[in-house]
C-alpha cells in the first residue's frame, strides 16, 4: 500500500469508529501521548517502538485533521512551502533556521 491508500484506510477506520466527529481537544491529548511514546522509544533505542510511534503519530494527525475539517496533505504541503527555501545551519545535530541564528 502507498501512503495515499493507507491514509484513506485510516480515514475509513476513523469514520467507522466515529473518531472524525470527536472533540479535537481529546485527539490533541492523544497526539501528545503518542509523541511521548516516540520520545521514550528514541531514548531507549527501541527501534520497534519508534516505528510504531511514528505510525501512531501519523494516524492521530490524520484523525485530528478530519476533526478540524482540514486536508492533511494540504497541511503538509503548506509546511513544506515554509521550509523548502529555508536557509540555516546544523548546530549540535539540530537545523537552526537563519532567522534564529541572529538572535
Amino acid at each position: 500500500m502507498n501512503l495515499t491508500q493507507v491514509t484513506n484506510k485510516i480515514a475509513e477506520w476513523a469514520e467507522e469508529k466515529g473518531l472524525d466527529e470527536a472533540k479535537p481537544e481529546k485527539q490533541m491529548l492523544k497526539l501528545m501521548e503518542e509523541v511521548g511514546e516516540l520520545a521514550q522509544g528514541l531514548a531507549k533505542g527501541n527501534r520497534d517502538q519508534v516505528i510504531d510511534s511514528i505510525g501512531d503519530v501519523y494516524v492521530v494527525l490524520k484523525i485530528l485533521s478530519m476533526q478540524l475539517d482540514l486536508d492533511l496533505t494540504a497541511c503538509i504541503a503548506a509546511a513544506y512551502g515554509e521550509i523548502s527555501d529555508r536557509k540555516g545551519k546544523m548546530i549540535n545535530g539540530v537545523f537552526v533556521k537563519e532567522s534564529d541564528l541572529n538572535d
